[in-house]
């Protein structure tokens, strides 16, 4: 069974179980850069045009030589675009966002939109060209080389809330959505109708699914009160899934969400959505059981390993007894794929990324 088919029974896509959970992991620079060359193995970086996306879409030969069964792509900086970073270390990005490298992540730290207040604001700015020189011609490369045996995967991540708040900030967007701004739907329907053009064209490219990424919880609770989701930004991504499934009926969605969110996982799967990432662990929910038990009919699940403690700081035991029961809960009868919670920091040992994928295998098999 090739990596295609595992990931394809795993979603529930093609009958049967799996032979193994796959398995799925993304890696910094640092250790990308580290495994690469201990490997042997070319690292191909794609620049995104927010930067921590970056690697997410990029090292995927390395990934599957190391174990990986998906391979994801998405779009690059234009060929036309170049960063210019100033004296002070900062620079701005495609989305005239302007990002400064913190500890572990990048930062925005000034908003292209933090003026805004009405719709003229928002038709007024410019957001990049979706269809500019460059941008695909990554994922064109990767599809062709790996869709026989992988799957593989759009990213479109910082999709409509996440972008429109790294747009004109998150404080100034949650009381501008409490309090109905005038411009805060034409912000998310402009943020989505770019992100769709993206998606889009990814499916025409052969990508398998699309991505999505926006963050609607914090450790302990939402962010936002379910009835603003509802009414402000439910409608948008549903009119982004039916276009995707209009353009290809097979496409496989995928939302990727961090924090305590399972009170809007119901209306998560009326969007649309089949596959729900990373099931962030240790917050309010987000248990095992529960997550099968409550949500385990509507979606198949990618993700639950922490990386915040469990990862760089836990015993090869804990995280063997961790795995262990995130794979036999979550992996039950299938819809599971096992992976990291997140992006795998430089404060993860190498050893203790080969010991992850290790005990993924050993513990994997139906």
């Amino acid at each position: 069974m090739n990596s295609r088919e595992r990931v394809l029974r795993a979603f529930g896509k093609v009958g049967g179980l799996p032979d193994r959970v796959p398995i799925q992991f993304d890696l910094c620079r640092q250790l990308a850069d580290h495994f690469g060359k201990k490997l042997n193995v070319p690292v191909n970086y794609t620049d995104n045009l927010y930067e921590d996306v970056t690697y997410r879409i990029s090292a995927n030969e390395l990934r599957v030589a190391m174990g990986s069964d998906v391979v994801i792509t998405g779009a690059s900086v234009s060929d036309d675009f170049k960063i210019i970073p100033d004296n002070d270390g900062t620079w701005l990005n495609e989305y005239q966002m302007r990002m400064r490298q913190g500890d572990i992540y990048v930062e925005v730290v000034g908003y292209p939109l933090a003026h805004a207040e009405t719709k003229a604001d928002i038709d007024a700015f410019k957001f990049p060209d979706p269809d500019a020189p460059g941008r695909y011609r990554d994922a064109e490369a990767l599809v062709k080389k790996f869709h026989h045996d992988y799957l593989v995967f759009g990213d479109i991540e910082v999709t409509v809330f996440s972008f429109a708040h790294q747009l004109v900030g998150m404080e100034k967007l949650l009381i501008d959505m409490m309090m109905e701004t005038e411009y805060v739907i034409p912000l998310f329907e402009a943020c989505a109708e770019f992100q769709t053009k993206v998606g889009l064209r990814l499916i025409e490219k052969g990508v398998d699914a699309i991505w999505f990424g926006d963050d609607f919880g914090t450790q302990v609770s939402l962010l936002i009160p379910p009835d603003i989701f509802r009414s402000q930004l439910k409608p948008i991504y549903t009119r982004m899934i039916d276009r995707f499934k209009k353009a290809k009926p097979d496409i496989i969605p995928i939302l990727h969400c961090d924090g305590a969110v399972s009170d809007l996982l119901v209306d998560v799967y009326e969007m649309g959505f089949e596959v729900f990432n990373p099931v962030q662990p240790g917050v309010p929910g987000h248990l095992p059981m529960d997550m099968k038990n409550n949500f385990g009919e509507l979606f198949s699940f990618w993700g639950a390993i922490d990386q915040q403690d469990l990862l760089p700081k836990g015993s090869d035991d804990d995280l063997e007894k961790d795995i262990m029961e995130k794979i036999s809960i979550l992996g039950k009868n299938g819809g599971y794929m096992v992976a990291p919670a997140h992006i795998i920091q430089n404060d993860v040992s190498p050893e203790r990324v080969e010991k992850f994928i290790s005990l993924c295998m050993k513990h994997g098999k139906y």
